[in-house]
Formats: structure tokens, sequence, C-alpha cells
């Protein structure tokens, strides 16, 4: 039941930011490690989104995240990671919003963190990059449904704040 609730509340952050990004022209991507593309898929799924979404990189091990998205090397649950993730994809898919996210799902703790422990990072060409953490409770699979619930929130956040595209 608290799965449907939660599939529920995704679907009206995705639908709010689907309205916003028609409304504004503007357009979105992730990088997600910790989330396995399920964030991807989330906005993916939105009506419309092949106008808007430009897409995903899955950078689930970390040498992708080194090697593709330039993060720095060392532990990747920590904020440069994910600013790393956020600016290269944005550059790399051209979106104006972009939300990147890793963490220790768990069920065990990684990098000295304990599960739960997730850093998002957003993106756009007139704000700059901002970098949150967060500890989740929970199993993995909860840990993952939380982060992409948040990911979504921070996203609509940023859209919000976003004028017209070209707009100063």
């Amino acid at each position: 039941m608290a799965e449907s609730a939660l599939d529920g509340h995704v679907d009206r952050l995705v639908h709010r930011i689907a309205e916003r990004v028609e409304q504004t022209g503007h357009s979105v991507a992730v990088a997600e490690s910790l989330t396995g593309g399920q964030l991807a898929a989330a906005l993916a799924s939105a009506p419309g989104s092949s106008d808007w979404f430009r897409g995903g990189v899955v950078a689930y091990h970390p040498e992708v995240k080194y090697s593709l998205l330039g993060a720095p090397r060392g532990p990747v649950v920590t904020g440069p990671t994910a600013i790393a993730m956020a600016e290269s994809t944005a550059r790399l898919l051209g979106a104006d919003v972009v939300v990147a996210v890793t963490g220790v799902g768990g069920p065990d703790p990684d990098e000295g963190k304990p599960a739960g422990t997730v850093v998002l990072a957003v993106t756009s060409s007139d704000t700059p990059t901002s970098v949150t953490q967060r500890e989740f409770s929970g199993d993995p699979v909860e840990v993952m449904q939380q982060t992409i619930e948040v990911a979504l929130q921070v996203m609509l956040a940023r859209l919000e704040v976003r004028g017209e595209p070209g707009a100063s």
C-alpha cells in the first residue's frame, strides 16, 4: 500500500514537472547512480516527455563517474561527485536543468557512510549548482524510492524559480 502511495506522489511530481517545462520550454535530464535508471524512467513516463526530457546517464560504477562524468577520483558519495555528475550531464545532453543522485542504498554502509546516505545536486545554466545530503531509512528499495521522490522535488523547485528560456 505504501509503495502505491509513493508511486502516486511520484506521478504527481512528474506531472507538475511536465506542466512547468511545457510552460517554459525548458529541458531536463538526470544523472543517477543509486537509482539505477528509475529516475529517468519516471520522467520518461510522462505524456509529451519526448519534447522536454533530454535523457539520463546511469553511472552506477565509480569508474563511469570518473571517466565519463569527470567526478574526482576517490569516494563517490560526495558533493563534488554529485556536482560533476550534474554539470557534465547538462553539458553532454544539452539540458537546461539536471538533477544528479549518488548514494549508499544499503543494506550495508559504504565509503564509511551509513546506508541511506544520499547526495543530490541540481544545476541549471542560470543558477549555481547546489548540493544537498539526505539520510533516508529503510531497505534498499525504500531508500531508492525516497531518493527518486526528493530528486523530483529538487528538480521541480529549480524549475519553479527559472524564468522563460533566454530570460535574465
